[in-house]
């Protein structure tokens, strides 16, 4: 019993700390809905993952790390369970795909954001580690099709569902990420758009979410390594200092609700788009001119 009480206590403190919206006001957007979230220990993948429960749905967290992917099912509560994928092995992408329909009859939801950043170092492209460059490319352009073909194959024959797969800004311009990293997430929005051509006439829909730098676990390690061993609240500082909208930074929440608003009925014709959720960073460029009045 007291067991009991202690994981609901920490599974509402929980909700409270990722989602922005009041205790008590909890929506009902995802109603019923089976989501399927790869690399949904941790970062973006477990925020999105409260948003979703939050909302009434049930989350199968698949991820590579068992004790991380665990511990997270305890602090998302009664509404998530557990599978380790890795999803460079497409078989265990249909495994996990399969827990889903066999344990809630359905695939409502399936979440394609399992990625890495890769190595920094070395920068320049005359010095680039081909081995390197598949690795990144075989987790985060393999995988996520993977993750689109087997989630088809379970969304196609019943004629709705919702794919969504984790871009980003360095998908959008140069030079704001190492090249097997920037290259696999220029690649996602393409892929978005190819299979968005034929799923569209099944009544699946498919859209990918490109934020901004947000300090998650993953790129705090990737800042740590390009400054050499500051603090994390430095690094959280330096990440947070990149954005233009005055007054606001993108968080984990901006992603998680983008991600809702995709996944519900609300985006129920939406479909191969590409959501950027950067505060306006790539949408102009200024130029280092004086001002007309200096002059």
């Amino acid at each position: 019993m007291l067991r009991s009480l202690t994981r609901q206590f920490k599974f509402a403190n929980n909700l409270r700390f990722y989602s922005a919206i009041p205790d008590g006001s909890a929506t009902t957007r995802l109603q019923g809905k089976v989501a399927l979230i790869t690399g949904g220990a941790s970062g973006l993948g477990k925020a999105t993952a409260f948003e979703f429960i939050k909302n009434e749905a049930h989350v199968i967290i698949a991820d590579i790390d068992p004790q991380v992917g665990r511990e997270a099912v305890v602090d998302l509560g009664p509404s998530a369970q557990f599978v380790k994928c890795d999803v460079t092995i497409e078989s265990q992408v249909a495994e996990a795909v399969q827990v889903a329909v066999e344990t809630h009859g359905k695939l409502d939801i399936m979440f394609n954001n399992a990625g890495i950043a890769g190595k920094m170092f070395p920068p320049s492209i005359t010095e680039l580690d081909l081995d390197e460059f598949d690795r990144v490319m075989k987790i985060n352009v393999r995988g996520m099709v993977a993750g689109i073909k087997h989630a088809a194959r379970v969304m196609v024959p019943v004629g709705s569902g919702s794919i969504l797969c984790t871009s980003s800004i360095s998908g959008l311009m140069g030079g704001l990420g190492p090249h097997p990293y920037s290259i696999a997430k220029f690649t996602i929005p393409g892929i978005v758009k190819s299979v968005a051509s034929e799923l569209c006439r099944t009544g699946v829909r498919i859209n990918c979410i490109s934020p901004a730098p947000i300090p998650t676990p993953m790129v705090i390690r990737q800042i740590t390594e390009i400054y050499g061993g500051i603090p994390k609240e430095k690094v959280a500082e330096i990440i947070n200092g990149v954005g233009e909208l005055k007054g606001a930074k993108c968080e984990e929440i901006d992603v998680a609700k983008a991600a809702l608003y995709l996944a519900s009925d609300e985006a129920k014709y939406v479909t191969g788009h590409n959501l950027v959720v950067d505060g306006g960073f790539t949408s102009y460029k200024s130029l280092s001119f004086p001002s007309p009045s200096s002059s």
